[in-house]
């Protein structure tokens, strides 16, 4: 198979007995799907992007649903599809647990009798036995496992279907939107099960959301995928940061994202001058500012560059103060209290067309009001800067 474009290389395989799931997929058509990754035994790995982004199609691939034009997909060393031998396991050979956000559980059927129902090949006596035990372990109690779907929770109901796909103990387990469909209490508790699975079952397990909260909240690494592509993987962490380009900036939800013009290295080794521009406004003489160098960037390069929240600190103004030296006055021209955060939009006055976002939670988002005078602190050594291609970044 021909080398994969623009996605990240996939490592060396580990040792066959290791439990990892590694996956290559390349096709153009019945519908695009390119990329490779790979999840360790005990390793959570989130699937992100917006409707039609190819998440739902690759959960496919990799549970047998959907063949790929070209691709291969392996589990410990054991291969599951590999297109250029002509090998293809059917999904009852693949021992994948499915979880999804509808239930699909047997109306009829008491929550026991629904998780016996996967485990037909074993004698009734012993369903039963390994039923009630997935069933504990997801933690509803004897009652609540004597129920029909009709008398569980909507979270209740989805400890049932994962008790149902963890009972014939998988070797990959994967999860399309399985939290959706619940309300928040519940979505809570399901968190905290999902920990407790990860720890005790020790196999990759695969997630698919929309919500970008619950991926960082839960992945290790993220995969962002759009139009069927891997744009980028890493762990949320390190993809907040330094995203590969402004469509994963905006894919993972990255506020604070402008315009700038690359000027060159600076005598301070290791650091170059962005120059801040406000392109929608027609302005290209905003503050010069002292960021990280990668050396890979001509002077004169358009640019875009973004800088996390925790790169921003906010002070209080008064009329009589200037700003210190790396810090711009700004106006507070919304902000909104919920909770234990606020949600807050400043207006420097230096670039009065790009607004900065926040999140803000304790002592400085005191006095932080509609109109209020503030400083706003940038951490530039948190900036990062993505060249502008042409046809779009």
């Amino acid at each position: 198979m021909s080398a994969l474009p623009n996605v990240d290389a996939v490592p060396p395989a580990p040792p066959a007995d290791s439990g990892a799931l590694v996956v290559e997929v390349e096709q153009a058509l019945p519908m695009p799907l390119s990329g490779a990754f790979r999840c360790e035994p005990g390793e959570l790995l989130a699937l992100v992007g917006p409707s039609g982004a190819g998440k739902t199609s690759m959960l496919r691939v990799l549970a047998g649903l959907m063949r790929p034009t070209a691709g291969r997909v392996a589990v410990g060393g054991q291969t599951w599809c590999d297109t250029a031998q002509g090998l293809f396991l059917p999904p009852q050979r693949r021992h994948v647990g499915l979880v999804f956000q509808s239930y699909a559980l047997m109306p009829h059927l008491d929550a026991l009798a629904n998780v016996a129902l996967s485990l037909l090949h074993l004698p009734r006596a012993e369903r039963l036995v390994r039923a009630r035990h997935w069933l504990d372990h997801v933690q509803l109690t004897p009652e609540q496992q004597a129920r029909r779907p009709a008398g569980l929770s909507g979270g209740q109901q989805q400890r049932v279907a994962v008790a149902r796909a963890l009972a014939r103990e998988p070797r990959l387990l994967l999860l399309d939107e399985p939290f959706s469909a619940v309300d928040q209490m519940s979505r809570q508790g399901l968190y905290g099960l999902l920990a407790d699975l990860r720890r005790d079952l020790g196999i990759p397990i695969v997630l698919v959301t929309h919500d970008l909260n619950e991926a960082r909240l839960l992945a290790d690494r993220l995969v962002v995928m759009d139009a069927g592509r891997v744009l980028q993987q890493g762990a949320p962490s390190a993809i907040h940061r330094a995203p590969r380009n402004a469509r994963v900036a905006d894919l993972v939800g990255l506020q604070n994202r402008f315009h700038g013009r690359w000027e060159g290295p600076a005598e301070r080794p290791g650091h170059g001058w962005l120059r801040w521009v406000d392109s929608d406004a027609g302005r290209a003489d905003g503050p010069r500012l002292l960021v990280r160098d990668k050396r890979r960037l001509p002077e004169g390069q358009a640019v875009s560059w973004v800088i996390p929240g925790d790169g921003i600190r906010v002070q209080a103004l008064d009329a009589a103060d200037a700003p210190t030296a790396g810090s711009y006055a700004a106006t507070v021209s919304e902000a909104r209290f919920l909770g234990e955060i606020t949600l807050a939009t400043l207006v420097l006055d230096a670039m009065p067309g790009a607004p900065l976002q926040l999140t803000l939670a304790g002592p400085e988002r005191r006095g932080l009001v509609v109109r209020a005078r503030v400083a706003a602190q940038l951490d530039l050594e948190l900036v990062h800067v993505m060249p502008v291609r042409t046809g779009g970044s």
